[in-house]
């Protein structure tokens, strides 16, 4: 049974503000790519997360934490290491990409293997895009690590955070179910039998079958480069989604990704 959920409207305000007339107060945004926990939650691959699975984007605290919930007792499942997160496997280094529902002016960005800082990107105040994308060298980490990326605003005192499971230089968390392997089967010698003549049979009309196709999916499939309306309703990798702010879409602002901007139906 689906769940209905209710969105904050003063928090869809005020992202929708931002959206369209750029106001930098109300900035989002979360790392998609290797998908962080936050995302993992959002597509759905990691089930019962709360809030988190509907506004991905909205990790934010105060500056300095080395927390996952950014300090927000609402997302707390992400400082959950024990739900055994899917790991994503990399090599020596890995690019990690941001989606940003709306822009901020940045400070810097930062990269962080327990303790130890492993990137920094200063941005110097700069509005950056919609899309930002890091290259990290993970020299000299193996195995599964957690990666806290942290997005610094500049004229703030709050930061939004990530955090990312990879598995460097092997396979990735979760598992695979192996392939069985298939047993030989012995073909029983066939026993003689007599030839009968063949009875004719009444004839049967023809019988038409009953299965039907399943209903097309209604609405129109996602496009970037497109403006959308609240209320519109498209699809992507076969499911519906309705808007639920107003904007000009643009590639990595797919559905299953901005959960602000898109609701489930």
């Amino acid at each position: 049974m689906r769940r209905t959920v209710l969105y904050p409207l003063v928090a869809l305000g005020a992202a929708a503000g931002s959206l369209i007339f750029g106001d930098p107060a109300s900035a989002h945004g979360y790392v998609s790519s290797p998908p962080s926990r936050q995302a993992l939650c959002a597509q759905g691959k990691v089930a019962d997360c709360g809030a988190i699975q509907y506004e991905p984007q909205s990790v934010e605290g105060p500056k300095g934490l080395k927390s996952c919930d950014g300090g927000n007792t609402r997302f707390a499942v992400l400082n959950d290491d024990s739900r055994n997160w899917p790991a994503t496997s990399v090599g020596s280094s890995v690019t990690f990409n941001w989606v940003l529902t709306a822009r901020h002016a940045t400070s810097t960005w930062e990269y962080y293997i327990g303790s130890k800082q492993i990137a920094s990107f200063n941005d110097g105040g700069k509005q950056p895009n919609a899309t930002v994308s890091h290259q990290v060298n993970l020299s000299g980490f193996t195995g599964r690590q957690k990666v806290l990326a942290v997005w610094n605003i500049a004229d703030t005192v709050n930061a939004f955070y990530s955090c990312v499971d990879l598995q460097i230089g092997g396979s990735g968390g979760g598992g695979s179910t192996p392939t069985p392997t298939p047993t030989a089967t012995k073909t029983a010698t066939p026993t003689p039998t007599k030839t009968v003549a063949p009875t004719k049979s009444p004839t049967k009309a023809p019988t038409t079958s009953t299965t039907t196709a399943p209903p097309p999916v209604s609405g129109t499939a996602w496009a970037a480069d497109t403006l959308y309306h609240v209320g519109d309703v498209v699809t992507y990798d076969g499911k519906r989604y309705q808007c639920r702010q107003s904007h000009r879409s643009i590639f990595t602002w797919e559905p299953i990704y901005t959960l602000a901007l898109w609701l489930p139906v």
